[in-house]
C-alpha cells in the first residue's frame, strides 16, 4: 500500500473541480493506493519524464512515485493541463 499525498498546488487545484468530479478523483486516490498495481498509470515524456498521469473522464491527474509514496503534483482538465 502507497501513501497518497498532495502537493499544495494540486489540492488547490482539486478544491476547485467540481463535486461530482470531484467523487471521481477521491476513486482514483483509493486505487492509486494501491501502487504499482494500478491499471491505467501512464507514465510521461519529455521533461515530465519520471512521472505519472491517470485520467477520468476529460480531468488528469499528474504524479510521482518515491519510494512507498504517491504525491499527486497537478490536477485538471486535459484541455490546459499539460500547459505550465
Amino acid at each position: 500500500m502507497a501513501k497518497v499525498t498532495f502537493t499544495p498546488e494540486a489540492w488547490e487545484q482539486a478544491q476547485e473541480l467540481p463535486r461530482p468530479i470531484r467523487a471521481r478523483l477521491v476513486k482514483l486516490v483509493e486505487r492509486l493506493e494501491a501502487w504499482p498495481n494500478v491499471s491505467g498509470a501512464k507514465p510521461l515524456r519529455g521533461d515530465l519524464a519520471g512521472q505519472y498521469r491517470m485520467r477520468t473522464g476529460d480531468y488528469r491527474v499528474q504524479f510521482r512515485v518515491e519510494g512507498d509514496r504517491v504525491i499527486v503534483v497537478k490536477v485538471g482538465h486535459r484541455d490546459s493541463f499539460y500547459e505550465d
